[in-house]
């Protein structure tokens, strides 16, 4: 497959592409050769500005919030329909950026990406409002109003689908939206900003600024002129946008770190579970907040599991991310790589036992690592604890389900869970009990557009996807007319 041409990055704002006010630049890299691709604009606060004004601006005019429900949806089929028309490029475009193997691309980036906005679309069509009965003599109704300009924040590890959650209900409800993608991996926000224009959003309803966290996006969060802040990203940042978004009462969705526990009980089907224990700690070369790097396992299956993990995981295909046949791909850049190189050297020190993987790939001069399993760290080790981000899985025994629970509920994190069981009672008996924003049962990482997702506990609130992620983009207005 050969490269796609990318043309140097500008920033999108009112509808049309421009430099940066400094004229400032950054680098793009691809991560499965740790080579420049590209340049894009860096936006400073003067950049940031300029489009929250202009979606201010459109949002004023109702170019956007004036159009109905229905001519809204159209417009966001549109979108969906453009975003298959154009799959193989934006999948080159989201594999070269982030190093996600190219067939990982086009099943799940782009096919949840158009999923997204068609979702949203039909949702479009639904906001409606509702009729009160109280003893007053007086008709009593509210309505669902959008909130205005939106500030949408997405990270580096899936840069395609976290904007489409996060700009497909926004636009949905009438607001107008300013997106700062992550510095890493802004190529498929510019490219989308221009789908999305000639789909027939209006000018400056979308815009899109790259540049930094700590310049753009604290411009962004800060800006008087944005009325809700939608953010992925890791918990330590999310502690500091919803502090800063409080000091102006500005309403708040994030979605944030995540480690989550995979249950295997002794009744499980252990080939299905095999493949969704991979999976969950794999997929996306484990740069995914709902991964399951925690595997909790009934002692009786403890050391079976373990001993098919050893010979099954060094099977599972690494390399350059453009060959179809590439399960997982580099991490997303040299900072991410040392992180996991930290943890790894942790859990040795700690007395953790390194099943297989446990280095760098020394392939192409990208940032690979080699997908690991450790056992034997104690529940207490910052290795099991923290989020890693990596393709690296802890694995600990548990006697009973009371402590299965117990363990899975013992990290600061809520975002995700996993059981793996035949026996239906328990699947939901358990599910019941654990402290997490989704609960996969004898699978992982299954996920639509029309389900909800989202943290508790450390991480996060709020919601995207289903229904619900419209209940974060509107406000709800009473009219109570009397009728005496």
């Amino acid at each position: 497959m050969s490269p796609i041409e990318i043309e140097p990055g500008r920033l999108f704002v009112g509808g049309q592409w421009r430099e940066a006010a400094d004229g400032a630049r950054t680098e793009v890299l691809d991560p499965s050769r740790g080579a420049v691709v590209t340049t894009v604009a860096e936006a400073g606060a003067t950049d940031v500005d300029a489009a929250v004004r202009a979606a201010r601006e459109a949002f004023d005019d109702g170019a956007w919030s004036g159009l109905s429900g229905r001519e809204r949806g159209r417009i966001l089929h549109r979108v969906a329909e453009l975003i298959r028309e154009n799959a193989d490029e934006l999948a080159q475009l989201e594999s070269l950026d982030v190093g996600k193997p190219i067939s990982l691309c086009h099943a799940v980036d782009v096919t949840n990406a158009a999923n997204d906005y068609e979702h949203f679309a039909a949702l479009a069509h639904s906001l409606d409002g509702s009729v009160r009965n109280t003893p007053m003599n007086a008709l009593a109704y509210t309505k669902r109003e959008p909130l205005g300009v939106v500030a949408a924040i997405t990270p580096f590890n899936f840069p395609l689908i976290l904007a489409g959650s996060k700009i497909g209900p926004a636009l949905a409800a009438g607001n107008t939206v300013v997106h700062k993608p992550a510095d890493e991996t802004p190529l498929s926000a510019l490219y989308m900003a221009g789908l999305l224009q000639r789909a027939g959003v209006p000018d400056g309803v979308v815009n899109v600024v790259t540049g930094t966290g700590p310049v753009a996006g604290e411009a962004l969060l800060r800006h008087r002129g944005v009325n809700k802040v939608a953010f992925t990203g890791s918990t330590a940042i999310g502690r500091h946008v919803a502090a800063t978004a409080g000091e102006a009462l500005k309403p708040v969705t994030m979605e944030l770190g995540g480690n989550a526990a995979n249950i295997v009980f002794e009744d499980a089907d252990l080939e299905k579970a095999v493949g969704a224990i991979i999976k969950a700690f794999v997929f996306n070369t484990g740069q995914f907040c709902m991964g399951g790097p925690r595997l909790l396992v009934a002692r009786s299956v403890h050391s079976t599991l373990l001993g098919i993990l050893a010979d099954a995981v060094p099977g599972v295909p690494v390399g350059d991310p453009r060959d179809p046949g590439t399960v997982v791909g580099p991490m997303a850049g040299e900072k991410h790589l040392k992180k996991v190189e930290e943890y790894v050297d942790l859990a040795r020190k700690e007395g953790g036992r390194i099943v297989c993987g446990g280095e760098r790939l020394d392939l192409d001069g990208g940032f690979y690592y080699k997908p690991t399993v450790i056992a034997d760290l104690s529940n207490d080790s910052r290795v099991v604890q923290e989020e890693i981000f990596g393709p690296v899985l802890t694995v600990q025994p548990f006697d009973t389900e009371d402590e299965a629970v117990a363990l899975a509920n013992s990290t600061p994190y809520g975002l995700a869970s996993g059981v793996q069981t035949t026996n239906l009672a328990r699947a939901h008996r358990v599910a019941d009990r654990l402290q997490a924003g989704i609960v996969w049962v004898n699978d992982w990482a299954m996920l639509d557009p029309a389900v909800p997702f989202g943290g508790v506990k450390d991480s996060g609130y709020g919601r995207e996807y289903g229904p619900e992620a419209l209940d974060a983009y509107t406000k709800v207005k009473s009219v109570v007319v009397s009728l005496d």
